[in-house]
C-alpha cells in the first residue's frame, strides 16, 4: 500500500483520524508506524494527548498492516477487533509514533483463517514513543479474522 492510498484512505473511510492529525510515518508488509502530534484538535484539560487519539493512532498501525495483508491474500476476509487494553506511562506530548513489527504474525494467522474457513485471533501490540524516546502508552489489540462465504 502507497503512503498515498493510506493517506486518502484515512480521508475517505476515517475521517476522524485524518481531524486528529494522524499520520503515516512509515510502512512495510511487516510494519507500520503512525504519528501524531500534540494539537487543539486532540489534546485533553490536562494539556495532554487525549487516550482515544492515542488508542486511535494505535489501532491504526495494527489496522493497516491487516487491513494490506487480507487484500493481497485476494480473499475475502472479515477483521474485527474484539478485544483492547492500553497502559500509560507519562502524559503525551509533542509527537508520538506508535509502531507495530508483527506484520509475519498477521500475514500467518490470516492465512490459517483461509485455509481452515475458521475464526482466528491475534494479539498485536503497537506502542506509542515520544520525541524524547520514551514510552508514553501501550496499546493490545485483539483481532480476529474470518473468511467470508
Amino acid at each position: 500500500m502507497t503512503k498515498f492510498k493510506i493517506q486518502l484512505l484515512l480521508l475517505t473511510q476515517l475521517p476522524i483520524a485524518w481531524i486528529a492529525g494522524l499520520k503515516l510515518f512509515s510502512y512495510s508488509e511487516e510494519a507500520c508506524s503512525i504519528s501524531v502530534k500534540l494539537g487543539f484538535l486532540n489534546k485533553n484539560p490536562f494539556q495532554s494527548m487525549f487516550w482515544a487519539v492515542q488508542g486511535m493512532a494505535a489501532e491504526l498501525s495494527t489496522g493497516l498492516l491487516c487491513i494490506d495483508i487480507i487484500k493481497k491474500s485476494k480473499h475475502n476476509v472479515s477483521m474485527l477487533v474484539v478485544e483492547q487494553k492500553g497502559q500509560f506511562f507519562k502524559k503525551a506530548k509533542g509527537k508520538i509514533i506508535f509502531s507495530c513489527s508483527q506484520g509475519k504474525d498477521i500475514k500467518s494467522i490470516i492465512q490459517k483463517a483461509i485455509d481452515t474457513k475458521e475464526s482466528q485471533t491475534i494479539t498485536l501490540t503497537s506502542s506509542g514513543i515520544d520525541e524524547t524516546g520514551d514510552a508514553v502508552s501501550t496499546f493490545e489489540f485483539v483481532w480476529s479474522f474470518k473468511l467470508k462465504g
